[in-house]
């Protein structure tokens, strides 16, 4: 491991508001993925509440994926994997 020696230097003004800024910009990306991990956190527990319900959670995550995509992409998704499924025998 290195020794870095630092000397502190008095920096120029516009050294330090981008250095604020760059703190600001980095304390708020924290700030948005504590956010992110409490939403996955609370996903996971939705599906864990599905699942002791009885429901199928596999299903259910395709459903959600389905539902997001544009109703033309869905269809033509699922125009080739019928095409797909018959070229294999399955069905």
């Amino acid at each position: 491991m290195s020794d870095q020696l630092t000397i502190p230097v008095a920096l120029p003004e516009e050294h330090r508001a981008a250095d604020d800024r760059l703190r600001l910009l980095i304390e708020r990306i924290e700030r948005l993925e504590e956010e992110k991990k409490g939403i996955s956190d609370d996903i996971r527990d939705v599906y864990g509440e599905m699942k002791s319900a009885g429901y199928d959670t596999k299903c259910a995550r395709q459903i959600i994926r389905l539902r997001k995509m544009r109703p033309d992409d869905r269809r033509e998704m699922e125009a080739i994997l019928d095409v797909y499924k018959n070229a294999l025998g399955i069905d």
